[in-house]
């Protein structure tokens, strides 16, 4: 998934991720002064958004969907207990660089596609806030430049980045607070999912035109709108697996 997506421009500035217990995550979190004040600014219209879905925010788990030619990023939710999530917000993208296609090397300017995952929360980032992606995934390994297929992928603030896209400042707070929230509540995988444009649309079939000669990108894109699909028929998530090809499975 903010924003965006950053490429190798957006560095840890000093922070290293620490692995704590449920509930010791926000404590150790609000340590940091931007995601205090983003609590102060944001955390009771946040309440108030969740609660309007009929949803606790400190007792639910969230995921990301984000559709790169319609620059939106989608805010799921759903209670800890339920396996059905619901939209609760669409951010506008900030700012976006590269093209419709997966990235597949150091510095060729491209956000991901796939099914990701986030694995680090940083508090002093370089972009105000930033949520690292776990790119490369396994697939990724299998299909992007095996020496060098980039990195330090993140969703943050900002509204600048090179080879991304971003969300302002007041987007990634209220982002950065869900995501928080969840990993604080016990959310141990909090998913992001990134397509080239929404499946299905006008959008979409215009790509699928555009690249009609490229029989590998419309592969890989079809492989992405199966496991949209299977999201979309019930609102839950599918079990997600890559093949020896690098395909994604979904059951």
């Amino acid at each position: 998934m903010a924003v965006w997506l950053v490429g190798g421009l957006a560095a840890l500035s000093g922070w290293s991720f620490v692995a704590v217990k449920k509930d010791d995550f926000k404590a150790t979190q609000m340590e940091f002064g931007r995601v205090k004040s983003a609590y102060a600014e944001k955390s009771l219209a946040l309440r108030k958004l969740f609660s309007g879905k009929g949803l606790e925010i400190n007792q639910s788990s969230v995921m990301l969907r984000a559709f790169k030619h319609e620059k939106q990023l989608e805010l799921w939710a759903k209670p800890t207990e339920s396996s059905r999530f619901q939209l609760v917000k669409t951010y506008a993208v900030c700012f976006a660089s590269g093209e419709a296609g997966p990235k597949r090397q150091t510095g060729d300017g491209q956000v991901p596609e796939g099914f990701y995952t986030i694995n680090r929360w940083n508090p002093q980032s370089s972009f105000h806030l930033s949520l690292g992606i776990n790119y490369p995934n396994a697939s990724d390994r299998i299909l992007a430049d095996r020496k060098n297929p980039g990195g330090d992928i993140f969703i943050h603030g900002d509204c600048v980045s090179i080879g991304c896209m971003a969300m302002t400042d007041d987007r990634i707070k209220e982002i950065y607070i869900a995501f928080v929230e969840a990993r604080n509540a016990g959310q141990a995988s909090v998913p992001v999912h990134i397509f080239p444009a929404r499946p299905g649309l006008a959008a979409w079939q215009q790509l699928l035109a555009q690249y009609a000669d490229d029989k590998a990108m419309l592969a890989f894109w079809q492989n992405l709108k199966a496991g949209h699909d299977a999201f979309e028929r019930l609102h839950t998530l599918p079990r997600i697996r890559v093949d020896a090809k690098g395909g994604y499975l979904f059951n």
